[in-house]
């Protein structure tokens, strides 16, 4: 198998183009406090880029049929007082900004909620979803609600999951765990590139093997792929580790908390590792999700 690596021209174009590119990015929320932050993160974290921000409000088709004057009380749930809420939720987001390249844009629909965020994928030329999470809130809940995993699992765009009690910052400190069981396409390494110069961050690779598990000839290969990439184009910004662990996900968890991480990058098609840490956690052994966004890459 043969792999062109990309040279060192080419990928300072390519991060020079990404930076000067209007970003759309869908914002879905339910009015709770863990959207509004969800969106209130996107801000920050794309304070320096120029963006389309769609806050997307999905109601069931249930409420269509709501009579919010049926008891002779408001119904703060209904259809018209649904959208009252989002428009003034973004005229007053509209209000506090102050950054003239951030624009604002309200979606109000009704039916359900994974096609309604596929048909404004298309329809706004969709770049990221930023979407909030209370993460597990039970011994045995999963770490993302059903909404994000959802998008995480049925939508193919990247998706920016932001757990409850996220630092409003820029990462510095940016996980990326991998088994190298999969090609680093120009896809994936672009998204994590843009994620890199946000923050000016530093990428922290890490492979999570099983003890007496080695790399096959497939994995070494994907993976000298991928520390080549990083040292023509951010050479003193990466840095590669390699942790043992009966548990893999143990292994992650370690090495996030013991650097102070500020952010897991993750690609979709690698199933191992987003079944593991996103959709399998117990809240009693796994502390990080509830601090550190999720970026989750597809293809």
């Amino acid at each position: 198998m043969t792999f062109i690596i990309p040279c060192l021209w080419w990928n300072a174009k390519l991060v020079a183009t990404f930076i000067r590119e209007m970003k759309n990015i869908l914002v879905p929320t339910d009015f709770s406090e863990n959207s509004l932050k969800a969106l209130k993160y996107a801000q920050v974290l794309f304070g320096s880029r120029e963006c389309n921000f769609y806050v997307l409000y999905v109601g069931t088709l249930l409420d269509t049929k709501k009579d919010s004057e049926s008891s002779g009380a408001i119904d703060e749930d209904a259809p018209e007082n649904s959208k009252q809420k989002l428009t003034e939720l973004v005229e007053g987001i509209r209000g506090q900004n102050s950054n003239a390249n951030h624009h604002f844009y309200a979606l109000h629909e009704y039916g359900f909620f994974i096609p309604t965020i596929k048909k404004y994928l298309e329809g706004q030329h969709i770049d990221l979803i930023v979407m909030g999470t209370k993460g597990a809130t039970g011994i045995k809940e999963k770490v993302v609600g059903s909404n994000a995993g959802d998008v995480i699992t049925k939508v193919q765009c990247n998706t920016l999951v932001i757990p409850k009690e996220v630092d409003f910052s820029k990462p510095m400190d940016i996980a990326f765990p991998s088994d190298f069981n999969i090609f680093y396409s120009h896809q994936i390494l672009r998204a994590v590139a843009e994620m890199m110069q946000l923050g000016n961050g530093k990428l922290r690779i890490m492979n999570a093997l099983k003890e007496g598990d080695t790399l096959n000839q497939e994995q070494e290969t994907n993976k000298e792929f991928l520390l080549d990439y990083m040292e023509e184009t951010f050479p003193d910004r990466f840095s590669f580790h390699t942790i043992t662990n009966k548990s893999v996900k143990s292994a992650i968890q370690c090495f996030v908390e013991s650097r102070s991480i500020d952010m897991m990058v993750m690609v979709a098609k690698n199933l191992n590792f987003i079944q593991q840490i996103l959709f399998d956690s117990i809240v009693e052994k796994i502390s990080f999700h509830t601090k550190i966004p999720f970026y989750v890459i597809h293809e």
